[in-house]
């Protein structure tokens, strides 16, 4: 084990609302540690929409571009490695790495994402975030008027219906087996033109993750430009819930509008705390997590 290195604060994760804390935190004259694994849940999404001024820039570009910037602060340091163990005592907290490393600060903050877990389906994972999409804002208008699909069910079927028919009315419900939709819900659907098909999907075909048809099991296939898809997901890092975090019922790291936990001391920001999972709401919660987190030191200083 190596010796052990102090910071006012840790952030763990270094991508857009972890570096956007760190910004916050370094411009408070604060000593930070990113610790950052490097691999971000949108690395495979060709290009980034609905942020002012990085409007179509990869993930990558805009999150070289920031760490570029963050690394200006000479009180923010940056951490390439995978933080295994976490531990809460009097004076703050203590992080060990995979790599045997220690380190400890009196805050932290939980930028941390969320890991997708793919459906078993051919075609699914190589299609994700490239054809295969979750968030409208994200990526609806490049889509826009195009023959969309939907994948799901039930009440998610209705509501992802109800607001994908704003971006195309060229659109069709696929929920992969027996229906589980109401009446009134199929009802409703249908009088807005959007089909559903009930038929076993068996896998997409695709060409380097751009969708071409979707395939049943019959034979039968369908084209398609766009999937919309909510795969379940998990948190990216175990640490939080074993410091004893309180998680939401759609198991995002719980926060307040400062985005504390339960937990004194230990913030969360970004994808790992919120269903709006945009480049946009990750800079702005890192932003109030690194903000909130240098108040508390004042306040305990003061």
């Amino acid at each position: 084990m190596k010796d052990k290195k102090h910071f006012d604060v840790i952030i763990i994760g270094g991508s857009y609302a972890g570096l956007s804390a760190a910004m916050a935190l370094g411009r408070s004259l604060r000593n930070v540690l990113v610790i950052d694994s490097g691999k971000p849940c949108n690395s495979q999404t060709p290009h980034s929409h609905n942020f002012l001024t990085q409007d179509g820039k990869t993930p990558k570009e805009i999150a070289s571009i920031a760490k570029q910037q963050v690394e200006e602060y000479k009180t923010v340091k940056f951490y390439d490695g995978f933080a295994t163990n976490g531990s809460k005592n009097e004076s703050g907290f203590e992080i060990l790495t995979q790599a045997g490393d220690s380190f400890t600060s009196k805050k932290l903050i939980f930028a941390t994402g969320v890991k997708d877990l793919m459906p078993d389906l051919e075609g699914f994972a190589a299609c994700w975030g490239i054809s295969v999409i979750h968030c409208p804002y994200c990526h609806g208008y490049e889509y826009s008027h195009q023959q969309t699909g939907i994948l799901a069910n039930g009440e998610m079927a209705f509501e992802l219906g109800k607001l994908i028919s704003n971006w195309t009315k060229d659109l069709t419900i696929f929920t992969n087996g027996e229906s589980t939709l109401a009446e009134e819900q199929v009802a409703k659907l249908t009088e807005h033109g959007i089909k559903i098909i009930e038929q076993q999907i068996v896998r997409l075909e695709h060409t380097n993750g751009h969708l071409k048809n979707i395939v049943f099991k019959d034979g039968t296939k369908i084209s398609v430009n766009a999937l919309y898809a909510r795969p379940v997901f998990e948190q990216h890092c175990k640490l939080p819930a074993e410091l004893g975090c309180e998680l939401t019922e759609m198991n995002h790291i719980k926060v307040d509008l400062f985005q504390k936990t339960n937990i004194q001391g230990l913030f969360a920001c970004g994808d790992a705390t919120s269903m709006m999972r945009s480049v946009a709401n990750s800079v702005a919660t890192g932003a109030m997590a690194g903000a909130m987190a240098n108040r508390e030191l004042i306040e305990e200083a003061f």
